[in-house]
């Protein structure tokens, strides 16, 4: 049964991650933004709520905890700041992706590779980066990575998931969208493959996994969007009446909740998929799609209803749609998400495994 209450446990851990985010994140947004980082001050507060170690294994002194309770807690940090909540979780998603190929001997090979190093560790994607691999070295030039410096790349190509910690070069760019996470172009110059993994099952669910991960930080961006419009639309007047009154901007505002519902549903159906084991690669990939098709919508429209307000850097709106612009370009794409879902969706001889008890 597709089970909604997160019980007593994880909602205390999301109430800590929404706490955090309103109250150390939103209120800096505009300066993590300017400086391309968040302040020391913040990195401190992060690491004694402990919420970067949600999925790593207990006996690497982590939670434990599965892609569900990743999914929840992502949604709460990014509806403060998405440039920060990326920034602070040094693991990001590809420590979900080798707890699927590695297991615990993989997430502690990355958590050791971070620990030791400086920077967070990146993941890159076969869609948004071909690789070029032998036997014990990759090279690959990326033009953009939320970033300004790394400890660690984690490369899934093929039916491979390749770990590289030495030989990575990291040139700053401007960027556009999460400006406090860094932005950088990452280039590997037959950099050397420190650890290889090859299962072409875990492979597909490490990068549903990875889809999921930054489909939740999306749900907390439209969610940050929605709900500023809405309260914006409640308090700004025109014609003697707030503007939410009036019948255009009312469906409006009524469309992107929809939208925002519509696509946290099948992210949190996808992510109880993988902690249960089930097939989760198709359904992973149709929700990243419906994420990115969602702040399309959402982004704009909450733009529209501030007018011109909602260009400038007095409200977060325009920063809204930035991020979500930028996190739309992750994981390959709408185009790649898009295509794998229909392809894995519509397999003839996928199996009928009913993900709500009594849908039939």
């Amino acid at each position: 049964m597709f089970d909604l209450d997160p019980g007593d446990d994880l909602e205390l851990l999301v109430e800590t991650a929404r706490r955090l985010a309103e109250t150390e994140l939103a209120p800096r947004m505009r300066d993590a933004e300017a400086a391309r980082g968040v302040a020391p001050e913040l990195r401190a507060v992060w690491r004694e709520v402990g919420l970067a170690g949600l999925e790593l294994p207990e006996g690497i002194d982590g939670a434990g905890l599965g892609c569900v309770a990743r999914v929840l807690v992502n949604e709460e940090l990014a509806a403060g700041d998405v440039g920060a909540a990326v920034a602070l979780d040094p693991y990001g998603p590809a420590l979900g992706v080798l707890l699927e190929v590695g297991g615990e001997e993989g997430a502690g090979e990355l958590a050791q590779a971070v620990a030791d190093g400086e920077g967070r560790a990146l993941l890159v994607l076969e869609e948004e980066a071909g690789a070029e691999v032998d036997a014990d070295a990759v090279s690959l030039d990326l033009a953009w990575v939320p970033a300004d410096t790394a400890a660690a790349v984690v490369i899934l190509q093929g039916e491979d998931a390749l770990l590289v910690t030495e030989g990575l070069e990291l040139e700053p760019v401007r960027g556009a969208g999460l400006r406090a996470a860094g932005a950088s172009r990452l280039g590997l110059r037959r950099a050397p493959v420190a650890r290889r993994w090859s299962d072409a099952e875990g492979v597909r669910r490490a990068r549903a996994r990875a889809r999921l991960y930054h489909a939740s930080l999306l749900l907390g961006v439209m969610r940050a969007a929605c709900d500023f419009s809405a309260a914006y639309a409640q308090e700004r007047e025109a014609f003697g009446r707030p503007i939410g009154h009036h019948q255009a901007l009312a469906f409006l505002i009524a469309d992107m909740r929809m939208a925002l519902d519509a696509a946290r549903l099948v992210v949190h159906e996808a992510a109880w998929r993988v902690d249960r084991g089930l097939s989760c690669a198709g359904e992973a990939a149709s929700a990243w799609a419906e994420c990115i098709e969602a702040s399309r919508t959402i982004g704009p429209d909450g733009v529209q209803i501030l007018g011109g307000h909602g260009f400038v850097a007095d409200y977060p709106v325009e920063k809204h749609m930035r991020e979500a612009r930028a996190l739309g370009l992750l994981g390959g794409g709408f185009d790649a998400a898009i295509e794998e879902a229909g392809r894995l969706l519509a397999a003839t001889d996928r199996p009928l495994d009913l993900a709500v008890e009594g849908a039939l």
